[in-house]
């Protein structure tokens, strides 16, 4: 065996070890759509096909946080919630968040929210603000998603909730250890 053979069947093992350690660190699609489904309710329609968007267009997350939210503008906005984070390393933990958002945004919502969760290994790091852009529209009921990114972490919020509420604005999502009234 010459060196360039060794050489490469050292790669070669590198990336199959990277690939195998990747999956461990990660949620597998059905997985995540089952934990989802049993989160919303199997009926929520469009679902099951909003993930797989989230599966293909952002991949495998680390971690997900089941919860809920509430909030309101008249275009300036706020929203309140709080969940549970659970990552596959087994780290489990309460979170709490808020928001502020600016925008063409009216209407009040009560959701559900199963934020599927990115680069996360420290439960430690969800603590801090994530900026992103979001589009709504509930008359009744609705289900939509939205993607954030902060310090390399990403976020995809999978709300589904009740309500009147329409627009797009820009906020971002605070995530701290205790309940906050000050949504900045």
């Amino acid at each position: 065996m010459t060196w360039m053979q060794t050489i490469a069947g050292f790669l070669l093992a590198a990336v199959a070890f990277g690939a195998a350690a990747a999956e461990t660190d990660t949620y597998d699609r059905k997985t995540v759509i089952a934990e989802a489904e049993a989160f919303f309710g199997e009926g929520a329609a469009g679902l099951g096909e909003l993930m797989e968007k989230l599966f293909a267009q952002y991949g495998r997350p680390s971690g997900y946080i089941k919860g809920e939210e509430a909030g309101g503008a008249i275009g300036v906005g706020v929203r309140y919630g709080n969940g549970t984070l659970t990552l596959k390393n087994g780290a489990q933990r309460g979170v709490h968040w808020t928001g502020p958002s600016i925008g063409f945004d009216f209407g009040a919502a009560a959701s559900k929210v199963f934020v599927l969760v990115y680069r996360l290994h420290d439960s430690d790091r969800i603590f801090q603000r994530f900026p992103g852009v979001e589009g709504s529209l509930y008359f009744i009921a609705g289900v939509g998603a939205n993607y954030l990114e902060g310090d390399g972490i990403g976020l995809a919020p999978v709300r589904a909730g009740v309500g009147w509420r329409q627009g797009a604005s820009v906020g971002y999502m605070h995530f701290t250890r205790e309940k906050r009234w000050n949504p900045l």
